[in-house]
């Protein structure tokens, strides 16, 4: 491969060749452009590593960038209103480092179509000065520094390779704490290269899937028995032909088609949070993510999958719950969430307000009418709709209870769990439309503690039913226009024309 040489320090900089600037109308053209530059540097970066793990001699230190995409605008131009993404607010230069091209196509695509129709400007696509880390560059899964530990023993992989550099790693953009630099581009979209290529690596890690098997549409549970209930209908599916969803994806990234009926190995030991996907073309299908219990597990994984820019997600688990008006096994919609996790406090402020969604809200009201054949009045009976609170305390009943309780019944609690509002808040914080619906599981107020026995029995009859409420919900979701679906209420005053 054709490379530079900058004598910028010691040792020399080697690079792949210049990369010159290139100007789009057509947002096809531009992505193209964004995967080959990209398998260019990534794959200068491979081809050096291999010939170094073969024992060719280190004559220099290799660096290869990621692509970047850049928007200039000249006016204040009225834009259609009603969309919350795809414009930027005033005239400037606005960029963006961009990773796994191939991956986000359907994303860059859409996003830069909507920036060059609403500003009537092409899109540069050019080299950054931000380094792809070996690491990144060899994708998910990849155990870069263990291959190259026998082989290149007489120098440290840093002193060859960039690596990954948690200083340009952070979420001060989505987080609304990024200082503009005078005179600097404006940021394009909320997360840089680094950042998604540090949260990809970590997805595989947690989940054992890869990426690419992520859908739009994602669930989370904080129970096993959902995970059972969704590989066994999501298997069952596949062996009948897939009724529009085409592969079954399972930690281990064993893929079983639709229209077979292979059986399924599961992997030996499964990873913190499991992830099932129910895959469909331009990945509408349904992610189903076991984060188990905890605010700590809610906020690491939604950190990470927030980069994929999904569509929607949803909290659907077990809860206690507050009113003595409540029955094992009914439902809670929550509309608004006291927040006791403290892992997002440094992120987002306690006083910050957490929407409920109307769009996501109806999905859901309307998804357990038509499961449980029960509307209006009548429905009354099995939901209620209020606060949900999360706390990061599993045994908060053994402490004194005065505090914990007032707290609750001023804040108009109807039920407490330890994710629901960590994943609503992360949702805030990333844009990325969320909602809950809980099943009461206990009532530790009311002395209604689950037994063994009494759990199995509650989860053979509610589970299944719970379950087909979260994937109809979505369902629903995933018939919405996208637009719709990503809501104005989730942008600040100065937000990135990337959704």
């Amino acid at each position: 491969m054709s490379k530079r040489i900058f004598p910028l320090s010691s040792p020399n900089i080697i690079s792949p060749d210049a990369y010159e600037p290139q100007v789009f109308s057509d947002a096809d053209k531009a992505v193209d452009a964004l995967i080959a530059l990209y398998e260019r540097n990534t794959g200068f970066l491979i081809e050096a590593f291999g010939h170094l793990a073969k024992g060719a001699p280190a004559a220099g230190r290799f660096r290869a960038c990621y692509p970047q995409v850049t928007i200039e605008t000249m006016s204040f131009g009225h834009i259609d209103s009603r969309l919350s993404y795809g414009h930027v607010t005033s005239p400037g230069v606005y960029t963006t480092t961009v990773t796994r091209p191939r991956l986000f196509r359907d994303y860059l695509r859409e996003q830069l179509e909507l920036l060059m129709r609403n500003h009537h400007v092409p899109v540069t696509i050019s080299e950054s000065e931000t380094p792809i880390p070996l690491h990144f560059a060899f994708g998910e899964g990849a155990h870069v520094e263990a291959s190259a530990s026998s082989v290149i023993s007489d120098m440290s992989l840093r002193d060859l390779f960039d690596t990954p550099d948690l200083n340009i790693t952070d979420d001060l953009i989505a987080n609304g704490e990024y200082d503009q630099v005078q005179g600097e581009p404006a940021p394009l979209a909320p997360f840089t290269a680094q950042r998604i290529d540090y949260s990809l690596a970590r997805l595989s890690h947690y989940t054992a899937t890869g990426a690419e098997h992520f859908q739009n549409f994602v669930l989370f549970t904080n129970y096993q028995f959902y995970i059972d209930e969704f590989a066994a209908w999501a298997r069952e599916l596949m062996a009948s032909g897939g009724e529009g969803y085409s592969e079954f994806v399972e930690p281990g990234n064993i893929v079983t088609r639709a229209g077979s009926t292979k059986p399924v190995d599961g992997v030996v030991r499964l990873p913190q949070m499991p992830a099932y996907h129910l895959k469909k073309d331009g990945h509408a299908g349904i992610t189903l993510v076991n984060i188990g219990v905890g605010p700590s597990n809610a906020k690491t994984i939604t950190d990470h999958i927030a980069v994929l820019r999904p569509h929607a997600w949803l909290m659907v688990g077990h809860c206690a719950g507050l009113r003595n008006s409540q029955r094992l096994g009914d439902y809670v919609l929550a509309h608004a969430y006291m927040r006791e996790d403290h892992v997002l406090d440094d992120d987002l402020p306690v006083w910050v307000p957490i929407p409920a969604l109307a769009e996501v809200q109806k999905a859901l009201e309307d998804a357990v009418e038509e499961i449980t054949g029960l509307e209006g009045f009548e429905l009354k009976r099995i939901m209620r709709t209020g606060t949900v609170a999360t706390i990061d305390n599993r045994n908060w009943e053994l402490r004194d209870q005065r505090g914990p309780v007032k707290r609750l019944s001023q804040a108009r609690a109807i039920a407490l769990d330890m994710e629901s509002a960590t994943i609503a808040a992360n949702g805030f914080r990333f844009r990325v439309p969320y909602g809950t619906l809980l099943c009461v599981s206990d009532k530790p107020l009311h002395g209604e503690l689950k037994l063994p026995g009494m759990a199995t029995e509650f989860y053979r009859t509610q589970v299944r039913q719970h379950l087909k409420i979260g994937i109809r919900a979505v369902q629903k979701l995933a018939e919405m226009p996208t637009e719709t679906l990503h809501s104005r209420k989730l942008r600040s005053f100065y937000e990135t024309a990337f959704q």
